[in-house]
């Protein structure tokens, strides 16, 4: 105990007696303390720490500076190397701390920390779990974004303040200005802009997606402004012929009135027998749609329609045509004749088919017309009877009777 009393009184001596180069040693060692604080602890230099460089490629700096932050979600990691010009843009060397294990995915922002600059580099990737960032790692362009620039932000309140009307503005000043009450639309007016402002700002993502959409629809109209030009002279040009056809088309409605009812009262008085008459029309054009292939090769055939043969015979001021007189058998039907001179007006057979199977005769017949698969109406059908007639004509309100011999005289007509 009494050597080390000794000791400590002899070291307190010592000091006394050399106790400014002691003050000076300790203000030495506070100012490395202090420096070695700042320079680690506030400026992040740490000459002993590793780091990697990551290569970001920026269309512009975005007021993006050297010595400035790298951030990871907002936590620093790292400082900005260098920020140099590329032949398409900027690119910022960005040294890591290699213990921080940042994911290579997501994008890479331009931030600051007020409108009076402090620009930074943060990282925001997307999944932790995606490969990290290695020393040589190149960002594109594609993955970064960069702050509205001022200029920018000047430009685009230039383009809005002049579509701005002075004198409207004049006019909106001058209300204000009129009467008592022009304090509380000012203030409502404010009122309204900011509500406005706050609204948007809830359905920011919403906002920007519509102003994108609408700039891509107001430059698809800006392209297409041509054709909507031309668009709308046609349609003047359409709209002047209409209006030079006004008199014809009410000319048209006044008058067309008239045929309607005619025809609406053809319908009347025919409807006793119309019905037949739309029955007996559902067959006839049954039988065409069986018979088209028939008519095509007599209308449109390859070898040169009929229609064009015919056409063919007229040319050169005259009708030309050859005359075959070589007798041609015709066909018998083997029904009984009615005297042609006995005016009974009878109803048709319904069968008369040819039964001479010779090829030869009606080449270009019922017969030998084209059908479709399965049609048998070449011949007729089994158990017929070959004196059948075809029903006779249904008498309507406004048919004139047609007797043996002809209607009795005076003729009585239908009203």
């Amino acid at each position: 105990m009494e050597l080390a009393a000794r000791l400590i009184v002899d070291s307190v001596r010592a000091v006394a007696r050399r106790r400014i180069a002691v003050s000076v040693g300790g203000l030495v060692l506070t100012l490395l303390a202090a420096s070695t604080y700042i320079l680690v602890g506030s400026l992040g230099i740490n000459p002993a720490r590793s780091t990697i460089v990551v290569r970001v490629l920026l269309p512009e700096s975005g007021g993006l500076l050297p010595n400035q932050d790298v951030t990871f979600r907002g936590v620093p990691i790292g400082r900005i190397k260098a920020v140099n010009l590329t032949g398409t843009g900027v690119e910022a060397l960005a040294a890591i701390d290699a213990d921080v294990r940042v994911p290579n995915d997501g994008v890479v922002r331009v931030s600051a920390l007020s409108p009076a600059g402090e620009q930074y580099l943060d990282f925001r990737p997307v999944n932790d779990r995606s490969p990290a960032l290695t020393d040589g790692t190149v960002i594109g362009r594609d993955r970064t974004t960069i702050p509205i620039s001022l200029a920018r932000l000047l430009a685009g309140a230039d383009g809005l303040l002049a579509q701005l009307d002075p004198q409207q503005i004049a006019a909106i000043t001058d209300e204000l200005r009129v009467g008592h009450q022009g304090p509380e639309k000012l203030a409502a007016l404010l009122d309204g802009g900011a509500f406005m402002i706050t609204t948007l700002d809830s359905v920011l993502p919403q906002t920007v997606s519509v102003l994108r959409t609408s700039r891509t629809v107001f430059t698809t109209l800006a392209d297409a402004a041509p054709g909507l030009r031309h668009t709308s002279q046609n349609l003047q040009q359409i709209l002047r012929g209409v209006n030079a056809m006004d008199g014809g088309f009410r000319t048209l409605t006044d008058r067309g009135r008239a045929p309607f009812t005619a025809m609406d009262n053809l319908v009347a008085d025919n409807s006793a027998t119309m019905v037949q008459l739309l029955g007996n029309l559902t067959t006839v054009s049954e039988l065409f749609y069986m018979r088209i292939p028939a008519l095509q090769a007599l209308l449109n055939s390859p070898q040169g329609s009929p229609m064009l043969a015919l056409k063919s015979i007229f040319h050169d001021g005259a009708v030309w045509a050859i005359v075959d007189p070589y007798p041609r058998y015709g066909c018998d039907y083997n029904l009984p004749p009615l005297p042609r001179s006995v005016p009974s007006y009878p109803e048709p057979y319904l069968y008369t088919y040819c039964e001479n199977p010779d090829p030869a005769l009606l080449v270009r017949g019922a017969r030998n017309a084209p059908r479709p698969p399965g049609d048998d109406t070449a011949g007729p059908p089994p158990g017929h009877d070959p004196l059948a007639q075809s029903a006779p004509t249904p008498m309507g309100p406004n048919t004139i009777p047609t007797p043996f011999g002809g209607p009795p005289m005076p003729l009585k007509l239908p009203n």
